[in-house]
């Protein structure tokens, strides 16, 4: 549609005013990335906006429900609409009213695509690029925001709801949407293209087991020793790197425990989705603008100790908080969970040793590594591989120490084989074999028949059968 069209029997020099108005207009010139295309409904934006901010009365406005606003702006939006001589078809306004009530109420050109179940992850590199995860893939979005201040304006928005800030004194935040979603923010200076927000989204629909079955993240067999693990009230370690999905395999895990259990979890930025009933949700707090009144999250696992918890639930461990969270599992409460960023099995041991470190305790190695020996059962090793599938590569058992060393064994690895020609990588889940130590565990909760089957199983492959018979 031509710049024209949208005022019928307008004057020319009208015309050639708005179309002036508009090369200075970055939002209302862009469409799908074409940089002299008009966007009608952005234009009309661009008028209509403060002129409706004039009209509303925006302290009523704050306590109106949704509706009634989107009932009120709608019904401004065609009276300036009118007043103003542009015109829009049906459609474009409705679009019209659903943009200005974004801006207004919730993200701006962030809501379309929060509601877009199958967008995974967000990223805005300023206000002229935004990329999307769709099916583990990254592409550019053609939503924009209009300038650096507009970008910002949704940041402040977005860390204000929780009680946080980011401004030129503290241009870094972590805070979450009221989803779950996980937001980190990160402005200028520190951020030379402008304001940068990364979004994490989390699917509406729960994840299970068996949905992650289905889609080859793990096989039947280890989905079933991993439920053996939860019930037996083992202490897991979920590690992996940034994006590989140990947020999401964390709260699949937790649909195994008992819904009479009192659980406490602890987290940055708030994030699990526990479906138990009893579930104490804790959230650590950053320092004030005189740098005063933080509670970090190794003071939160202290102070959970004293409130009765079955399970404690640690989102992340990143410091000190390391050597509380194993006096706690080495002292009655097990089956407690926890992530942690290392690309293997191993590393995760290694970085959780080097953790307990920054706790400031001096130990001496040996019995910082009985210590991990002691209180941590299994490590559940998840990868995002290139395709963008997340799967499980490693469920390996922590069984004791030899000499100075922790000692393990792989329960289950993932073995790739190969490229499919639709770019998506296949392989096989193999089982050891071995008969875990925490069989007699299983034993106690009468899985161990259970548990020794599913060992037994012969490999699953990813690999379709009508591509292996070719």
């Amino acid at each position: 549609m031509s710049g024209v069209s949208l005022f019928e029997g307008e004057r020319r020099d009208a015309i050639t005013e708005l179309l002036n108005r508009l090369l200075a207009l970055p939002e209302a010139t862009r469409d799908a990335g074409m940089p002299n295309v008009v966007d009608p409904v952005a234009l009309a934006k661009d008028r209509v906006q403060p002129m409706l901010m004039e009209r509303m009365d925006v302290s009523k406005a704050a306590e109106m429900p949704r509706g009634e606003i989107a009932r009120q702006v709608s019904d401004l939006v065609a009276e300036i609409l009118a007043d103003e001589k542009l015109h829009l078809n049906l459609v474009e306004q409705r679009d019209l009213v659903t943009k200005l009530l974004n801006d207004m109420l919730g993200l701006g050109p962030l809501e379309p695509l929060l509601a877009d179940e199958a967008v995974t992850d967000i990223m805005v590199n300023g206000p002229d690029q935004i990329y999307v995860e769709r099916a583990g893939r990254l592409e550019l979005a053609e939503t924009v925001f209009r300038d650096n201040a507009h970008v910002l304006n949704v940041a402040q928005r977005i860390v204000s709801a929780v009680g946080r800030r980011v401004d030129e004194t503290s241009p870094l935040c972590d805070a979450r949407l009221a989803d779950g979603s996980r937001v980190n923010v990160i402005i200028p200076p520190l951020a030379i293209d402008g304001p940068s927000i990364s979004i994490r989204k989390f699917a509406k629909q729960k994840i299970t087991m068996e949905k992650m079955e289905g889609q080859n993240n793990l096989s039947p067999a280890m989905a079933t020793v991993l439920r053996i693990a939860g019930r037996s009230r083992l202490n897991i370690i979920i590690s992996g790197g940034t994006g590989s999905g140990k947020t999401t395999l964390l709260n699949a895990l937790s649909r195994m425990i008992d819904p009479g259990e009192r659980i406490v979890t602890i987290e940055d930025a708030a994030e699990l989705q526990l479906q138990q009933p009893h579930v104490v949700r804790l959230e650590t707090r950053p320092a004030n603008l005189e740098g005063e009144g933080e509670i970090t999250q190794r003071e939160l696992v202290k102070n959970c100790l004293r409130m009765r918890p079955d399970r404690i639930i640690l989102g992340e461990i990143r410091a000190g908080e390391a050597l509380d969270m194993l006096q706690a599992m080495n002292t009655g409460h097990d089956g407690s969970l926890c992530t942690i960023h290392a690309n293997r099995p191993r590393e995760a041991l290694t970085r959780l040793e080097n953790m307990v470190a920054m706790a400031g305790v001096k130990l001496p190695n040996e019995a910082v590594r009985s210590q991990i020996a002691g209180a941590v059962n299994m490590i559940v090793q998840i990868a995002r591989m290139r395709d963008g599938v997340r799967r499980i590569t490693h469920i390996t058992e922590v069984v004791g120490m030899e000499g100075e060393v922790v000692t393990t064994q792989d329960l289950f690895t993932f073995e790739f084989e190969g490229e499919n020609p639709d770019g998506t990588l296949y392989g096989s889940f193999k089982s050891s074999g071995l008969r875990p130590a925490f069989a007699v565990n299983a034993k106690y909760f009468g899985l161990e028949k259970a548990l020794l089957d599913a060992m037994s199983q012969p490999e699953h492959s990813t690999q379709p059968p009508e591509m292996a018979a070719e």
